[in-house]
């Protein structure tokens, strides 16, 4: 294996060491499937991703992305980290950036704002799936029958990877969740998804909403920032209107009670009967290297 650069990235972060951790690695045509997913493993972040080549194709940069334990077609995060790293160091001159997925072709926008440039991910149309039982969830997650804002289902939504919705009332319910493992175990065999846990009280009064992300499905027990998830989250509020109309300006906090506190901005809205979905944030630089 010859040797590679590589960028570690907080993303969703308003400042170093919050949000998700990324490692970002360049010019990996030479390496293998199992190459890749030892690399995975060894970073251990939720996600690590793999820039193919600094050249364009089709008008977009192929990547894959890796978690710990299996390769993903689309996840948040790395999309958004991976775009930042492609403009910084490869592309400097676009506007846009388009990564080649598994799941298909994702634009990357960059906006500049006074608090900082967030850039912006457009996901794929989301899909709505199964919707479950209240009592599986109570058993799932340890928590009251109550707990759970019943107005609004438990469904499955993907944009591209699968989570499973689960709206409750309270801030203490959701800080209160834990995930029973013989009942995970299951449900992953079921769904192969995530569990994202919200309610509308949250830490900071900026924000409109809170989340918790279990992905114990993608060896990842809770994720401190979840694009894909909180894009699923986007075109859920958006057709259930759980803020009373459909389209979706939202603020959302994540990772708090695993020390990483991060924001997503999320955007929905309704358009010729499709649900438009994208998801932003900031991303910050932290460390670059060398795989020997």
């Amino acid at each position: 294996m010859d040797k590679h650069a590589f960028y570690m990235l907080d993303v969703f972060a308003e400042e170093k060491y919050a949000g998700n951790q990324l490692a970002v690695v360049l010019d990996a045509t030479d390496l293998s499937s199992e190459q890749m997913q030892k690399i995975a493993n060894e970073t251990h972040f939720s996600e690590t991703t793999f820039i193919l080549s600094g050249a364009e194709r089709n008008g977009g940069f192929d990547v894959r992305i890796f978690t710990p334990a299996r390769e993903v077609p689309f996840a948040g995060h790395p999309t958004l980290g991976t775009a930042y790293v492609i403009k910084r160091f490869l592309a400097p001159g676009k506007a846009e950036v388009v990564l080649n997925l598994q799941v298909g072709q994702i634009p990357v926008t960059f906006q500049q704002t006074l608090s900082g440039e967030i850039l912006w991910m457009r996901q794929a149309a989301p899909t709505f799936g199964k919707i479950f039982q209240t009592e599986r969830f109570a058993e799932l997650l340890g928590l009251k029958l109550s707990d759970f804002d019943r107005k609004f289902p438990i469904q499955v939504v993907s944009t591209g990877l699968p989570f499973i919705m689960v709206p409750l009332k309270t801030l203490d319910a959701v800080k209160r969740a834990r995930v029973n493992q013989s009942v995970q175990e299951k449900l992953a065999e079921e769904t192969q998804a995530g569990v994202l846990v919200f309610c509308p009280e949250t830490c900071s009064e900026a924000n409109d909403l809170h989340v918790r992300v279990f992905v114990d499905a993608f060896g990842i027990p809770e994720d401190p920032a979840t694009g894909s998830g909180n894009g699923c989250l986007a075109a859920y509020l958006s057709r259930y209107k759980y803020f009373g109309v459909s389209e979706v300006d939202a603020k959302v906090e994540q990772g708090y009670e695993i020390q990483r506190p991060s924001l997503l901005h999320l955007h929905a809205e309704e358009a010729n009967g499709e649900i438009l979905v994208k998801v932003g944030g900031k991303v910050v630089l932290v460390a670059k290297g060398e795989l020997l």
